[in-house]
């Protein structure tokens, strides 16, 4: 197995290079990350794209959904990314309401770029948000989108949906599609868009696509750390591959721990400090003298 990469080794993607996949056919690996300890781990597996996306809102804050996150939850928890993936090229998620007008939208995403220590900014929609995006870019801030399903907008959908399944709602979002790539963004995602449409429409593209739950025919993926970790459990969407169950070895881990301390066998010799015996017995004599004054 080979060994996994030093944060020190890497060198940061840039936009060009995000841009050009399309054309390269290179599959870029995105991947959402709430915290130091998963952007660490992110940079050193060789992620391309670390996103700290408004779903930690939930993963990391225990909401429901992504709408109570607020802009200062979203550039504290970027900053905590930044710090532990230096090397790897940020993407922040503007969240719930941040950017319903041109004059807000700038705000937070500068917030992003210039407190948070982004690289890049990612509102969600399509055709009726076109011209905050152009706008967002125009000012020089890299820009990408999201649509099908969109986490902002789940109440529109009544809950989580998979978008795009008739006809006329796939031409929909190939319409929101070419409308984020004539406002200038670098990339778009899909979420929960049947394979063959999200296919068919990246191919229509000169903007790179990247997917959660639509299916291979995208030019990347991206998957939370933590529902593909096992870290968070309290549901698994169709779309998410678990690689491993951290949560299963946390667990174990922690009821291990809780056992030995009720025993008494934890901590032992190895897991505590030593005192020079000369200095131990001079203390137990100043404590004798003590309880004499």
């Amino acid at each position: 197995m080979a060994e996994a990469a030093k944060p020190e080794e890497r060198k940061k993607r840039t936009i060009t290079e995000i841009r050009d996949s399309k054309a390269t056919g290179e599959k870029m690996v995105y991947m959402s990350v709430p915290d130091y300890t998963s952007a660490r781990w992110a940079e050193m597996a060789g992620v391309d794209v670390a996103v700290v996306g408004d779903s930690l809102a939930m993963v990391a804050h225990g909401h429901p959904s992504t709408i109570p996150a607020t802009m200062d939850m979203m550039v504290m928890h970027s900053l905590a990314v930044r710090r532990g993936a230096p090397n790897t090229f940020v993407l922040g998620c503007m969240p719930y309401q941040s950017y319903n007008s041109v004059d807000r939208a700038l705000v937070n995403a500068t917030r992003f770029m210039q407190e948070a220590g982004c690289d890049a900014v990612k509102p969600q929609g399509g055709k009726s948000q076109a011209h905050i995006l152009k706008a967002i870019v125009d000012a020089g801030i890299p820009t990408a989108s999201h649509i099908g399903l969109t986490p902002h907008t789940i109440a529109m959908f009544g809950g989580f949906r998979i978008q795009g399944r008739t006809a006329e709602a796939a031409m929909k979002i190939l319409e929101d599609a070419l409308a984020i790539e004539e406002a200038g963004c670098f990339m778009l995602e899909f979420e929960a868009v049947p394979a063959k449409i999200a296919a068919v429409i990246s191919k229509q593209l000169t903007i790179p696509t990247i997917g959660i739950g639509a299916g291979v025919g995208t030019d990347g993926q991206i998957l939370l750390c933590y529902d593909l970790l096992g870290v968070f459990t309290d549901f698994k969407p169709k779309f998410t591959k678990r690689y491993t169950n951290l949560t299963e070895v946390a667990v174990g881990g922690i009821r291990q721990y809780v056992r030995e301390v009720k025993e008494g066998s934890f901590p032992d010799d190895d897991h505590s400090y030593t005192v020079n015996e000369k200095e131990y017995d001079r203390f137990l004599t100043m404590v004798e003298q003590r309880k004499q004054v």
